[in-house]
């Protein structure tokens, strides 16, 4: 039994090193180490283990316990941002804003207009638009691309592409930001859809055989690597939008990275994860493998107060659920 509880410490401790990794990626970016924005893709594993493992611990009666408890408060807040309970706000909100990774419309747009239109949103924000004329009641699309769609029941009076890319092998991110006027006062809306990390399932669910399976962890890293380095690019384009706006700012959209990434603490540092803030349940808004990933999100500057937030899992357009936030101006 003694053997047993060195092996489980050590295990232990290597969850804790890898959990601190993790928090790494607020400081150092992909390009110079991009290992720990690897790492943010298992943080749902290493905090389940982490957490069997303090109470083993605590069942053992084991001082250390005290020790592993202690130092696991750290991750709470980046436990918060997969999965909350935060409790009902009194405010009623005055602005809805819906973002949906339509996946082209290959579930239907007839069903995907549908959905929408009986929202009731003032700003609805899709991602791989694939260039379709979708027809929502009261709310308009300005400026028209192949991948992102903003559309609004509000007048836009700005708009920049921050950057582009048609589909292709190679790349097909696409951001930009139109400046909306709500009720007399401006917002700015940056729609983004981060490079993708082109997946299929084949490609990751491992059949058992262990020489093509260490062949496909291979390759999924392959994969990943070169995608955490353009993702730091393109970070850094929104994050010159976001400082350099004159108005309120609310980000949102596929960001093809989950909590406590690079891209994450990046895109986030001055404005507030309106899930973190108000969301309930789990924060999940990719259906497509099973495994637990967060990476459809909405941001928004301190000034725009969060009331809810909600990942609709009855609906089965995509395989993203759509992502509902409702806000309070002042």
């Amino acid at each position: 039994m003694k053997i047993v509880r060195i092996v489980l410490f050590i295990l232990h401790l290597g969850i804790l090193f890898l959990l601190t990794g993790v928090l790494l990626n607020a400081y150092i970016p992909p390009k110079v180490f991009p290992w720990f924005n690897l790492l943010s893709l298992g943080f749902p594993l290493f905090i389940i283990g982490y957490v069997v493992l303090t109470f083993f611990w605590i069942f053992s009666w084991k001082k250390r316990a005290f020790v592993f408890m202690f130092l696991g408060l750290f991750f709470l807040s980046p436990v918060k941002r997969w999965i909350n309970y935060s409790t009902d706000k009194k405010e009623s909100a005055n602005l809805k804003i819906v973002s949906f990774n339509v996946k082209g419309g290959k579930f239907g747009p007839e069903n995907i207009e549908k959905f929408i239109n009986e929202q009731n949103a003032d700003i609805v924000l899709i991602q791989e638009d694939a260039d379709f004329e979708y027809e929502f009641n009261n709310l308009k699309k300005e400026y028209k691309n192949p991948v992102v769609g903003t559309y609004s029941k509000y007048k836009t009076v700005g708009h920049k592409e921050l950057f582009a890319g048609m589909y292709s092998e190679e790349f097909n991110a696409y951001s930009e930001y139109t400046d909306i006027e709500i009720k007399g006062k401006t917002y700015r809306i940056i729609n983004t859809y981060m490079q993708p990390f082109k997946f299929e399932k084949s490609m990751v669910k491992l059949n058992g055989n262990s020489e093509q399976d260490e062949q496909k962890v291979k390759d999924i890293i392959k994969r990943l690597i070169p995608t955490f380095k353009m993702h730091q690019e393109q970070v850094e384009i929104i994050r010159k939008s976001i400082d350099e706006s004159p108005y309120p700012v609310i980000l949102a959209g596929d960001l093809n990275s989950v909590p406590n990434s690079y891209e994450y603490y990046h895109l986030g540092k001055g404005l507030k994860d309106t899930f973190f803030e108000v969301g309930k349940g789990s924060g999940t808004s990719f259906h497509d493998y099973k495994y637990p990933l967060r990476i459809d999100f909405v941001f928004a500057s301190p000034s725009i107060k969060p009331v809810t937030y909600h990942v609709d899992r009855s609906v089965k357009l995509s395989d993203h659920y759509p992502v509902i936030a409702e806000f309070l101006l002042n």
